[in-house]
Parts: structure tokens; sequence; C-alpha cells
């Protein structure tokens, strides 16, 4: 491990000069928006708002003009993100497209594919969700089953994917499969770019705490694609899909999903703190500014080309823990009690981010997954 690991990393100026615009048009998208649906954030689904995103060149900004996207800088697609996810602003519908799909058609599709996708991501008018997780295998990739089998032209593909975000709402998935014969572990593992609306897929939302429904069982029986839906090339799809991985875990989503119950804390405590208050309140605003900083470092390193998966995990893990942190502190430093049916803003904020707690330390890699992960980096194991 080197100490530029995490080396500050200044946002560069013009990147930074996006942020102004980014804040006025959100104040007024978002005038009328509730609290209660920015603690939703980059889980909440609006497809009109990320169409309009789109409009305003801020979804796949970092693609090529070419495939309709604004050859934007990582830093820049930074400070974007990290304004609507402030703002508690809509982003689920887009999101997978942006942050991993797009980069990933681009890196490793073929022309067919770039010209058929990335415009449609760059516009916020196709959606894409992440087919990775298995029963009985979670965040171990490695372990997975899911098989697709050469018949001819075409693959069939029989298997499952689990806590599958969007997947009823969106237009294609990526899947991981296995497609070598008697493969195991990382060997014979490879991408399909996967049609949601083809017979032979059955998909099934599955209900969180609150009754929301973002996470979906996706089931293949006998689904025929053809050899032009395979992403990259046969029997990579490891190093495929842990590239991708530095892309899922590094961004401020993994530390920014309790924003929403940060600010309500804030303005229920009030001007005058007491001494327990404004210590804990300092507190998570440090943590708050090292895992930016963190987060910031990441995107240097991807900026410049490098593949910081574990670097990238670590600011998951330890976002995680922050996010979760959260509403256990605002219940310490606050008497209002949650609740989901009326009470203020942030009794209902409150009460909605407490039940979705758990989630963070399982979606984007268990805890488990992350520190082995970790330990590998820092030469542990």
């Amino acid at each position: 491990m080197s100490i530029d690991q995490f080396k500050y990393s200044r946002i560069p100026p013009e990147a930074e000069a996006l942020r102004g615009d980014v804040r006025a048009i959100l104040a007024d998208a978002l005038k009328d928006y509730p609290t209660i649906r920015r603690a939703d954030s980059w889980m909440g689904f609006d497809a009109e708002f990320s169409r309009r995103l789109g409009a305003q060149g801020w979804v796949g900004m970092a693609l090529p003009k070419a495939y309709g996207g604004g050859d934007a800088s990582p830093f820049a697609r930074y400070v974007v993100i990290e304004e609507l996810l402030a703002a508690g602003a809509p982003v689920s519908a887009h999101w997978f497209a942006d942050r991993q799909s797009g980069p990933q058609i681009l890196h490793y599709g073929t022309d067919a594919q770039r010209d058929r996708h990335l415009p449609a991501i760059c516009r916020g008018e196709q959606f894409f969700c992440i087919g990775m997780s298995e029963p009985n295998s979670g965040s171990d990739l490695a372990s997975i089953k899911t098989r697709a089998v050469r018949k001819g032209e075409k693959w069939v593909i029989n298997g499952q994917k689990v806590w599958t975000t969007n997947a009823h709402r969106s237009h294609y998935m990526i899947a991981l499969v296995r497609t070598g014969e008697n493969s195991k572990r990382q060997e014979g593992l490879s991408q399909f770019i996967i049609d949601l609306s083809l017979p032979g897929i059955t998909i099934r939302p599955i209900k969180d705490l609150t009754g929301s429904e973002h996470f979906n069982e996706v089931f293949f029986d006998d689904l025929v694609v053809g050899d032009d839906a395979i992403i990259g090339t046969e029997g990579q799809g490891w190093s495929q899909v842990t590239a991708e991985l530095a892309f899922e875990r590094s961004g401020p989503e993994r530390f920014l999903s309790s924003i929403a119950l940060l600010h309500t804390l804030i303005d229920a405590v009030g001007k005058h703190p007491d001494a327990l208050q404004a210590k804990e309140i300092g507190r998570l605003a440090a943590r708050l500014v090292t895992l930016r900083h963190m987060s910031l470092a990441v995107t240097a390193q991807l900026a410049a080309g490098k593949n910081p998966a574990w670097e990238a995990s670590v600011v998951k893990d330890l976002g995680a823990v922050f996010e979760q942190e959260i509403p256990e502190l605002a219940q310490l430093l606050c008497e209002l009690p949650p609740t989901s049916a009326g009470g203020c803003d942030h009794a209902q904020v409150l009460a909605y981010l407490t039940q979705m707690a758990p989630s963070f330390s399982l979606r984007g890699g268990t805890r488990e997954i992350l520190r082995g992960i970790i330990a590998r980096g820092l030469g542990l194991r």
C-alpha cells in the first residue's frame, strides 16, 4: 500500500464550475418535492426527471460526444452526482446505466452495441439493471450458477438472479453468467446484455420493510439470446465485472444515502444544541468530509485509468457504517420518535431510514466480501 492510495485530490476548477448551475436547476425542479421522498434519492425512480437530466447533458456525461455524452471528466460527473444526492433528487431510473452499464458498453462493447445503447442512455431514456447476486451466493460472485449454453449462433440461459435493483422497471440487464463447461469460481464467466422484454424471463419484486419495491428476483428459463448479446470477450467476465465494481463502490452514493436525515436532524436540534448534540453532529460532519476526500481520491485514480478495486471497497465499507449510524445517533440526540404515519419531516425520514439502513451494508457487496478484498489489497491474505 502507498500513501498515495488516498491522496487528497482537489476537484478541478472547470468541474467545480458546474456546481452553481446544478444547484439552480435542482432548486427549481425540486421546489415542491417532499422531504420524505428526498430520503429515497438514489433509489427514487422518476423516468421524467431522468429524461430532463438527459436533456441537460447530465446523464452519461462522461461518455464520448459521438454517442451523445459530454466527454466530461470523472470529476465533472462527481460534482453533478454529489449535488443530485445532496438535494435528494430521484435518480434511480438512469442510475445504473449512467454509473456502470454505459462505461461497460463503451469499454467492452461492439460498435453495434455502443450505437444501440449509449445514445439512449445519454438521453435518459434507456434504463439498465445489474445481474450479479444469486441465491446461495450473495456477494460471492465467483460462486454463481446461472449458465449460458451455446446452441449454434444462439445462447440459452437458465438460472436466477436476486436483489436486482429496478429489474421490474428496466429495459436491459447486464448479467454475469457462467459460459465455460465445468468451470469453477472465476473461470468461464461472461457478461451478456439481456433485453428484459424477451420471453423466458420472469421478474418478481421483493418488498422491503418500508413496503417499497426496489429489489427483484429474476428467473431465466430457457432464455434465448443471440451472439450479439455477449459483451466483451467470452470467458473474461470476471475481469470485466471487477473493473465495473470500482465504479459501483466508490461514488458519493456510498456515504450520502442518509444525508436527508442529517439535514432534518440539524433542523430538529436547532441553533442551540446541547454539548452532546454539538459533539455528535460535529463528528458526523468530520466523517462525512473524510469519506468525501477518500471518494475523490478514488475518482482521481479512475480518471487516471487505474482500477482501484480495493480502495473503492474501503470507501464502500466505511460509508455503509457511517450511513447506518446516522439513524441510531438521530434517536439518541433528539426526542422526536420515528413515525411512518403523520408526524414532522424529521420523524418520517427517521422512520424510513431506520428501516432502510440494514440494506446499506448488503447492496454493492457485504462487509465480509469487501473486507476480504481490502485484506488482499493490504497484502494480508
